[in-house]
């Protein structure tokens, strides 16, 4: 299965997109690319305050990615509780959180050497 290669910098900005529509909050994108074994080059993590906005926002995100660049994630998971749901785009994971599951994990301090960028909220 042939898959059209985009590029990561369009691939994010659609997904910031998607998770500001639903107004997911604090988006941070960790740029994995010079730490070594990595599963991808980076990692989009938000939180929502309830499972529905969790749910809103990865259909909000797959909407707009399909709608703007014809690409689906290749596997998404954690749906069911919606606590926290990974959508795996190959090159870009998406993290979706609860607030309280995110400050839980803290996967912005696991992954500590990454370069991370604070998305400003515009509302």
């Amino acid at each position: 299965m042939s898959k059209t290669h985009i590029d990561n910098d369009s691939l994010i900005a659609e997904i910031i997109k998607g998770i500001e529509e639903v107004k997911g909050q604090d988006i941070t994108i960790l740029d994995l690319r010079k730490l070594e074994n990595t599963v991808c080059d980076y990692f989009v993590i938000c939180n929502g305050n309830s499972n529905t906005q969790v749910n809103a926002i990865v259909g909000s995100v797959q909407k707009i990615v399909s709608k703007a660049l014809k690409d689906k994630p290749w596997h998404v998971e954690g749906s069911e509780n919606a606590e926290w749901v990974l959508m795996d785009y190959v090159n870009v994971v998406v993290h979706v959180f609860q607030k309280h599951i995110r400050e839980e994990y803290d996967i912005e301090a696991l992954w500590g050497d990454a370069k991370s960028t604070i998305i400003p909220s515009n509302y």
